[in-house]
């Protein structure tokens, strides 16, 4: 890679095109090299907006890219800086993730995920051999060169990486991501190059059957599982799966990083460079259908997690809508945990937000809170305003969904409900339930059935706007109510509702409540 020409502007040597994707400080559009006439994505953020903390992460990032050159990385070509502009230079990589193209996939074998996670390992071994750690390896950021098929795998974002000393280990802060994080970063030890590994441990078998090795609905369980290095090989979809491949998988998810295998070492395991001897070559069906309802919630995790963490700085206003009949369904985390952490994020602005990440970063403190979503960026919004016109009309769209519920009106339900509508229901028991006949049961057999009077207060709804034709609205709902026996009760929860809007009508395509405080009409079992 050529060194950045000193001085230069970058319209001196590029033209910009389409734009490709947008966050809150940068934009990310097409660019061709006037030179050349080669195409490159380029990532311009505006530095103006930037803390002076975000800025020398914003330098550290392009510091490791520059230094990262191996085909399996994804490239930093350029880097230029401006009086308000910073320009980072990549390969333009059009293929998606690695993921969504394997479940596209007409023939997946476990041969095809000896392949997968040797890409994978050659970018990590590169990043390990030049004293970088990538801290945040994770299916979002594994993306594909081309749409041609056999593209190479590209590891992606490096906005979390870290340079260390050889085979350093100390403390550099908690960042990662939930279900790939390791042990001793959880257990908050020194930690080194083994994270990556560990990380691609948890990649490889879901490369496998399409699920993680570790879950939990609690967070703090799913933590005790990955510390105390709590996996299985459950039948029937294991069984199917060579020695070979668990060897490999038990070698990277050792607990005691000191004995874990490292890069190098696991690109010489027999199941990755003998393959074609000892992978099998069989359709794994099982695997591929598992991995598109893993796609799937991992893509609906990233706007519900922005929105749920939003309700934890709810103040006690609030808006009040009045209506005669009860309240509707109800919803409950599930944790997939696709969401990048980092704790070293929270000492600037407190609104300013950061570097745009094709990842969702959430800093800890709740003052600070700042989500970047793959090609969206999303700062905090003050819970005491409402924003733009959108924001009025997805707050506006909420009260007549509410207002449909608790009048019991299914057809005016249906009506701003998508009807492939997806939600957590404690009723469905954690499950993640698709459709409207779940809804219509209680419709038909419990809506105001218990009750006479409803008043319902949406406590400082806050919007997240995610592009032109997306939302989020979280919110707590209080809900009051007058029984049939003439007493007063009330009942709280958090709600999240995610909205598209489709032919310029905006459509709820999932929700979720939380179990602290089940609403009143649901739960008819309660008040008698």
């Amino acid at each position: 890679m050529a060194a950045p020409a000193a001085c230069t502007r970058f319209s001196d040597n590029y033209d910009l095109k389409e734009e490709l994707g947008k966050g809150a400080f940068s934009v990310v559009r097409r660019c061709v090299q006037k030179s050349t006439g080669l195409e490159f994505a380029a990532k311009i953020i505006n530095t103006k907006k930037l803390s002076a903390r975000d800025f020398q992460k914003l330098e550290r990032e392009a510091r490791i890219c520059r230094k990262l050159q191996h085909p399996n990385i994804v490239r930093l070509h350029d880097s230029i800086q401006e009086e308000n502009f910073h320009y980072l230079v990549f390969d333009l990589v059009t293929g998606g993730e690695l993921f969504e193209d394997i479940v596209a996939r007409e023939f997946y074998s476990e041969a095809d995920a000896s392949h997968c996670i040797q890409q994978i390992l050659e970018s990590v071994n590169h990043c390990h051999t030049n004293g970088v750690v990538h801290r945040d390896l994770k299916p979002e950021n594994l993306l594909l060169a081309s749409k041609a098929k056999g593209a190479a795998v590209k590891l992606a974002d490096f906005g979390l990486a870290i340079e260390v000393q050889g085979e350093q280990h100390a403390w550099f802060g908690f960042a990662g991501t939930p279900g790939y994080l390791s042990p001793e970063v959880l257990k908050k030890e020194p930690y080194g190059k083994p994270v990556d590994i560990w990380a691609c441990g948890v990649i490889l078998y879901i490369l496998l059957v399409g699920y993680p090795p570790f879950w939990d609905e609690d967070q703090h369980r799913l933590y005790a599982q990955i510390k105390a290095g709590a996996y299985d090989y459950p039948s029937p979809e294991w069984d199917t799966v060579t020695p070979e491949a668990k060897n490999l998988i038990n070698q990277m998810l050792t607990v005691n990083p000191s004995k874990r295998i490292t890069a190098s070492e696991a690109l010489k395991h027999p199941w990755i460079c003998q393959r074609e001897r000892v992978a099998s070559i069989v359709h794994r069906q099982e695997t591929v259908d598992c991995l598109k309802k893993f796609n799937a919630r991992r893509k609906l995790k990233g706007a519900i997690l922005t929105t749920m963490l939003a309700t934890r700085n709810f103040s006690k206003s609030g808006r009040s809508i009045i209506t005669k009949k009860g309240d509707g369904s109800q919803v409950k985390e599930s944790t997939d945990s696709s969401t990048t952490l980092e704790d070293d994020d929270i000492k600037e602005d407190k609104i300013k937000g950061g570097v745009d990440r094709s990842s969702t970063v959430i800093a800890k403190d709740p003052e600070e809170l700042r989500i970047v979503c793959p090609n969206k960026t999303i700062s905090q919004i003050s819970t005491n305003s409402y924003g733009s016109a959108r924001k009025q009309e997805v707050i506006k769209m909420t009260e007549q969904l509410l207002e449909a519920i608790n009048v019991g009106d299914y057809e005016a339900y249906t009506k701003i409900c998508d009807p492939h509508l997806t939600a957590f229901e404690p009723e469905a028991l954690g499950n993640l339930v698709e459709g409207m006949d779940f809804h219509k049961f209680y419709f038909d057999n419990v809506v105001g059935k218990n009750c006479k009077a409803v008043n319902t207060t949406i406590l400082n709804p806050t919007v997240h706007l995610l592009g032109d034709d997306a939302a989020c609205i979280a919110y707590v709902r209080l809900t009051q109510y007058m029984d049939k026996q003439g007493a007063a009760h009330s009942s709280q929860c958090e709600e999240t509702r995610i909205w598209h809007k489709r032919d310029n009508k905006w459509q709820n395509v999932h929700f979720h409540r939380s179990s602290n405080s089940p609403p009143f009409t649901f739960a008819p079992s309660a008040h008698k």
